[in-house]
């Protein structure tokens, strides 16, 4: 059995919804493309596709070979135009996870100009603020929000976000300001579930000193628009990348808490797996928002 001409079949079943479409698509016999399929339940042992005479759907482990075959296929394509004689374009699906909120504020509007750029490219995004394993899960490239850069794939600084402990006019009228780390213990604060200390805040002046603050946290989330619409309507005192709070900062909606004092900064990072090849639609990509955020930060602009 050719398992390369069987994988291609096996996914034109599945994009085409049938046998005979994908029989016609593949201009073969539809004899022909279920000897292919039934040929390779064969030899998995296992059986791909639930057929009735009016229905076609994915067993669980045909949705596992799907995923995987499309990327196959799309990676040989990818390699015959490395040996062809045409030029090298970026093309096929390219997989990306990244940040919901910072997906949404700052790379949503990014991706029609990329695609304007890139016309043969298929860009599929998925947002979560979970850490995802890009190689396991069959993504091509993650954005990274962190404070240090992974252990076990590249990955490439796109840019730099500040963190601020803020918090509304109105909470800081009725609660008062701190002026010092100590005494944020008398206040409200609304913690990140996802922060490795989520009620540790680790503040340090300017000569480097560490002040960890154990905060009092009436509320948690692992999402970073939940706790600024918290600290927005005067619920408590947030600490929050500027990525995020830029804007409010600048509108005076949430005021600098403790500006002598900072927290660790964090990257913006482009990663993916370091032991595959770099195809050309991930290096386009990560080109192409290495020069978008090329600069200083639009959220840390005055």
């Amino acid at each position: 059995m050719d398992r390369l001409r069987a994988f291609e079949v096996f996914v034109t079943v599945v994009n085409r919804g049938g046998f005979a479409r994908a029989a016609e698509a593949l201009e073969t016999s539809p004899a022909n493309v279920t000897r292919y399929v039934n040929e390779l339940e064969a030899h998995l042992g296992t059986r791909l596709l639930n057929r009735t005479s009016r229905k076609l759907s994915l067993t669980e482990g045909g949705e596992t070979l799907y995923a995987r075959c499309k990327t196959i296929l799309e990676d040989v394509t990818e390699v015959e135009g490395l040996v062809s004689t045409t030029s090298i374009e970026p093309r096929g699906r390219l997989r990306i996870n990244a940040p919901v909120s910072f997906g949404i504020m700052h790379l949503a509007p990014l991706w029609p100009l990329f695609m304007e750029r890139y016309p043969d490219v298929e860009l599929e995004v998925a947002l979560a603020d979970r850490v995802v394993d890009i190689v396991e899960e069959g993504f091509d490239l993650a954005i990274r929000i962190s404070r240090s850069g992974p252990v076990d794939y590249a990955a490439r600084k796109l840019a730099t976000s500040k963190n601020i402990v803020c918090a509304s006019p109105a909470y800081l009228d009725r609660w008062g300001h701190p002026e010092q780390p100590n005494d944020l213990l008398k206040h409200r604060c609304i913690g990140y579930t996802y922060s490795a200390t989520a009620n540790i805040w680790q503040l340090t002046d300017s000569d480097g000193k560490p002040h960890p603050v154990e905060v009092n946290c009436h509320m948690f989330s692992n999402n970073g628009d939940t706790a600024r619409a918290a600290a927005l309507a005067g619920q408590g005192v947030i600490w929050q990348p500027t990525f995020l709070i830029g804007d409010d900062l600048r509108a005076g909606r949430l005021v600098h808490v403790l500006p002598d004092y900072r927290l660790p900064d964090i990257d913006v990072l482009a990663v993916y797996p370091s032991r595959r090849h770099l195809s050309a639609k991930v290096r386009a990509m990560i080109n192409f928002l290495v020069e978008a955020f090329e600069g200083v930060p639009s959220w840390d602009r005055v």
